[in-house]
């Protein structure tokens, strides 16, 4: 039973990793549930306090990750439209040009959508490279804490 366990759990941290990048899968919650699977298994490597912190850092990061592109796009001018462009210019990124596409495609996307809001060029760009910063620092973000569940699902099996 351990070893299906530890399979799952693998999964679940590598379909976490995937989801940091991915808008649609909440990658950090996800590879969470990893490090809960590996408890259940005879070692037992995890402390209460451990799973009680490392689930209140994954609930700050999923609440952040909504928080910090919009704050980017109102930091540079930019509107809804512009963090809605970068969303999808972002799932568009996955499909056109991989893998360069989930990068380039969030800021089109993001100058895109405050185009259609505004028509100004130049406020469309400052506000589509707003939007991008926040898309960029809210996915390092998650990849960050997946890193770190990875760590400590490998530490807890070692253990």
């Amino acid at each position: 039973m351990d070893i299906i366990l530890i399979v799952i759990g693998i999964i679940l941290l590598i379909v976490g990793l995937v989801g940091s990048i991915l808008p649609i899968l909440p990658g950090p919650p996800i590879a969470y549930i990893a490090l809960l699977l590996l408890q259940f298994t005879h070692k037992h490597p995890f402390s209460t306090t451990f799973l009680v912190l490392s689930a209140a850092v994954i609930i700050v990061v999923s609440i952040l990750d909504y928080i910090i592109p919009t704050l980017g796009t109102k930091k540079f001018g930019g509107s809804t439209y512009g963090s809605w462009g970068c969303m999808i210019g972002t799932i568009a990124g996955l499909f056109l040009f991989p893998p360069l596409g989930i990068i380039i495609m969030p800021f089109i996307g993001a100058f895109i959508g405050e185009m259609i809001f505004d028509n100004q060029p130049q406020k469309a760009l400052k506000a589509a490279f707003g939007s991008f910063l926040g898309f960029i620092s809210g996915t390092l973000m998650k990849i960050a804490v997946c890193l770190l569940m990875i760590f400590a699902f490998v530490w807890g099996m070692l253990s």
